[in-house]
Formats: structure tokens, C-alpha cells, sequence
């Protein structure tokens, strides 16, 4: 945890989300779905592509509503925060679910999970060097990719002390 991966999720929706007419960002799906359940999940995701609301009684009922309106269509889907695979069987089971060049980006500290799935590609995440977390540090509290010269002793200090996690910068 805190090393970034809900940032990167957003930064890529975000140079990425014009390109498609349907998409949908779900944040924080593991406590989401705690709180309100899968099937809510399945509303936030139907109500973010197609632009309405729609009541869903059941997860069946939910997939199967899913498979149907977007089968055909190029959607962009993000899930942030998977821990479970009942989540991801429940909003994207599987590549037919969604047309041709969808795009389903999934961020979990679960590595297994994603095998259990079948997802095509994974990317990991490296803890960054002090170098990169300056940076990072520097754009977030100065505006620059570098600290003033009066603010470096200082920015070294808090950049070491959170020892390249994204989360503890953005914390502090």
C-alpha cells in the first residue's frame, strides 16, 4: 500500500478517457463494495456508461445487463482497489463482456488474483528512488520539479523519511 498505484490509475484515465465515449472510473471498489455491495458496483458502472440510472435486483441480473449493453461497445473501464474476485466477476468476468478495443485496468496489491483472472498484461509497481520522489515531492510543494535552494535540505529530509511512497507524500 502507498505506493501509488490509485495515483497511476488516475493518471492514465485522465490522458486516456477522452479517447473513449463509454467509460467509467471505480474508485475504491474493496470498500465500496463493503459499504454497498457488488451490485451497486454494477449500478455506479451501467449509470457511468450509459448516462441513467438503472435498478439492478441481483448480480445475474447485473452481469447479465452488463454483457448486453456494452458487448458492443469500446468502453474504458478503471478498478481501483480489487481484493476480491467476485468483484472483478461481477463488472468485467470476461473479454466478450465488452467490445472490440475496451480497454479494463485493474489496480490490486493481490498479484494472485489477476492470474486467477486471466488478465492480458501486469505492470508492477516500483517503490521510487529518491530521485523520482524528490521530484514528485517538488511538483506537489513548489510547483517545479526541483525545491528551492532555501527548501532542499528540508525537502530531502521529508522526501527520506517517506522512503519513495507516493501515499506518505501526499500525507505529509
Amino acid at each position: 500500500g502507498g505506493i501509488g498505484k490509485t495515483t497511476v490509475a488516475k493518471a492514465i484515465y485522465n490522458q486516456i478517457h477522452h479517447m473513449f465515449k463509454f467509460k467509467s472510473f471505480l474508485a475504491d471498489v474493496s470498500n465500496t463494495t463493503s459499504k454497498h455491495g457488488l451490485v451497486y458496483l454494477q449500478e455506479t458502472l451501467v449509470s457511468d456508461i450509459l448516462k441513467e440510472k438503472s435498478k439492478i435486483s441481483n448480480v445475474a441480473r447485473g452481469i447479465s445487463l452488463i454483457k448486453q449493453q456494452f458487448r458492443h461497445r469500446r468502453v474504458l473501464v478503471i478498478m481501483d482497489n480489487i481484493d476480491e474476485v467476485d468483484q472483478l466477476n461481477a463488472i468485467a468476468g470476461n473479454h466478450d463482456w465488452f467490445g472490440l478495443e475496451s480497454r479494463i485496468i485493474i489496480t490490486t496489491r493481490d498479484e494472485q488474483l489477476l492470474h486467477q483472472v486471466g488478465v492480458d498484461k501486469i505492470h508492477r509497481l516500483h517503490e521510487m528512488n529518491e530521485e523520482e520522489a524528490m521530484e514528485l515531492f517538488s511538483w506537489h510543494a513548489f510547483r517545479n520539479s526541483r525545491p528551492n535552494e532555501g527548501y532542499l535540505k528540508l525537502s530531502r529530509k521529508i522526501v527520506s523519511y517517506c522512503r519513495g511512497l507516493p501515499l506518505a507524500l501526499k500525507k505529509l
